[in-house]
């Protein structure tokens, strides 16, 4: 995230008066100002369908009085532009839709006609289409009035400071990358469970399912970081060919879908709906480095917990000293992406007063509690890039399509069963998962 960004912008948001806004945008925009990296001379325009004037739409927000006298509304989006003029020049002018992403095309053909093209950058929230016939058509839509340089596709997993630290353990620690092949590591396990249903996403989530909403960019943005070679540099480039070599490489071996029970009748979910809540799904990463590695990935709402982690289990040892037996489990590495951030080495420790027993510890590091300040929230991270140009944490248009492409064969793969709300759906691929929940709080 930059420092600061040393010129004023005039922030668009399509889509004010929703959830995103509300939740996200706004209180990222709010903290960036409090921290003197937004120019204080910048606005931020919320513009939607709904009328309010300046003052109803400022009361929406719990914000510092110096950034509220920032933030101004215009409904719809014609004169948009005019009435941004009106407010001053401004050296970068940056759009976010807030919007249901089957009004990206058409809003992208609105704002070319205003004339908000050349002169802005366009960001668009996942899903970039619903398959890879769709993205494709949507990249061709919005290159009719924006280049690539001036699209960023957020992803906001890439935004989490546990996300980026990844590469970070991976090339900045002679320890680890000697063994990140598939000689030493067993298995990555990748999990992204939520205790909540769709809640009032029922619509969006009915269309979408669990492929689409969470496995097809969260979790395979987790995967790529986990197995891409070293780039050569950290720009947007160069770590953007690692990820798609990768995911040119995965291939999807087996793919089992669920539903919780009670979804048909969530609000906005249609009657006798197939979509999935849970997938669970075995994949290969054919290349040199992976190729005897098996990857898990399972994804769910209405489970019996919530968090995002990742197990790396490295192979067992050989049965002799300490592993005569055979019983000794093999050593793993944890990273917890949310909710509390942070990584878990499990190696084995001898027991204090004991002839040779062994036990397993927990080798523990906390974000939190390792590093002074707020941890910024991703969507500020995300923000901050976007009004600096700098395309790193987001997603191109070929690695969004190689993506669709992995996953298009799988998208309509039929229910394999129902699981209740609140537990765990018993593994399809015959496994036993990570009790991640084991390890108990990370953070002090």
């Amino acid at each position: 995230m930059p420092d600061t960004i040393p010129f004023s912008c005039a922030i668009i948001i399509l889509g004010a008066s929703g959830d995103l806004a509300q939740r996200k945008l706004i209180p990222a925009l709010n903290a960036l100002f409090v921290k003197n990296i937004l120019d204080p001379a910048s606005i931020v325009v919320g513009a939607g369908r709904s009328e309010f004037t300046p003052e109803q739409f400022r009361s929406r927000f719990t914000v510092e009085n110096g950034f509220a006298a920032r933030l101004l509304y215009h409904r719809t989006i014609a004169g948009l532009k005019q009435f941004i003029a009106g407010q001053g020049a401004f050296k970068r002018t940056i759009i976010f839709m807030a919007l249901p992403p089957e009004t990206y095309a058409r809003t992208a053909a609105e704002l070319a006609a205003e004339g908000l093209c050349d002169c802005c950058a366009l960001v668009i929230e996942k899903p970039f289409g619903y398959d890879e016939a769709s993205a494709a058509q949507l990249n061709a839509d919005l290159h009719r009035y924006y280049n690539e340089s001036q699209i960023f596709r957020i992803d906001h997993y890439l935004g989490k400071e546990a996300v980026q630290n990844i590469m970070v353990f991976r090339f900045a620690n002679a320890l680890f990358e000697p063994l990140w092949n598939d000689r030493y590591i067993e298995s990555i396990q990748i999990n992204a469970a939520e205790t909540m249903g769709v809640g009032n996403r029922g619509t969006y989530f009915d269309r979408a399912g669990i492929l689409r909403d969470m496995v097809q960019n969260h979790l395979m943005q987790l995967l790529s970081l986990l197995t891409m070679e070293a780039p050569i540099g950290l720009s947007a480039a160069e770590t953007g060919q690692q990820k798609i070599a990768v995911l040119r490489a995965a291939a999807i071996q087996r793919c089992f879908l669920q539903q919780y029970q009670g979804f048909t009748i969530e609000k906005g979910v249609a009657p006798g709906s197939a979509t999935a809540t849970f997938a669970e799904l075995e994949l290969a990463v054919e290349n040199g480095r992976w190729g005897q590695t098996r990857f898990f990935i399972r994804a769910g709402k209405g489970l019996e917990r919530t968090g995002a982690e990742i197990g790396v289990t490295f192979r067992p040892l050989p049965q002799v000293l300490f592993n005569r037996a055979g019983g000794l489990p093999p050593n793993r590495i944890i990273f917890k992406i949310q909710p509390a951030e942070g990584i878990i080495i499990d190696v084995s420790s001898k027991i204090p007063g004991s002839d040779g027993h062994v036990a397993r510890t927990a080798m523990k590091f906390c974000y939190r509690d390792a590093f002074e300040g707020e941890i910024p929230e991703a969507y500020q991270r995300l923000l901050a890039d976007a009004l600096a140009g700098d395309h790193t944490l987001f997603v191109s248009a070929e690695e969004a399509a190689v993506s669709w492409r992995l996953f298009d064969p799988w998208l309509d793969t039929p229910l394999a069963g129902t699981y209740r709300r609140g537990e765990a759906p018993k593994s399809k691929l015959g496994m036993e998962w990570i009790d991640f929940a084991k390890y108990g709080p990370l953070c002090d």
